[in-house]
């Protein structure tokens, strides 16, 4: 049993497992960067909201 878990442990990772795990990692770190943009995106547009909301609203009543 030792010899087999040595063998296991010292053998030589799969060429297609290790192409698959960067490609992977290359897409986690592209979502990432997506979800960080539009994050910012976010609340860019979130605060241009709030100004909009702020532009339009009347401090006092018009008629009074």
């Amino acid at each position: 049993m030792a010899k087999a878990l040595y063998g296991h442990v010292t053998a030589a990772p799969d060429r297609r497992l290790l192409d698959e795990v960067t490609r992977l990692r290359a897409t986690v770190r592209a979502l990432e960067f997506e979800v960080t943009r539009l994050r910012a995106e976010n609340d860019r547009l979130a605060a241009a909201a709030a100004e909009a909301d702020d532009f339009f609203r009347i401090a006092e009543p018009a008629l009074t």
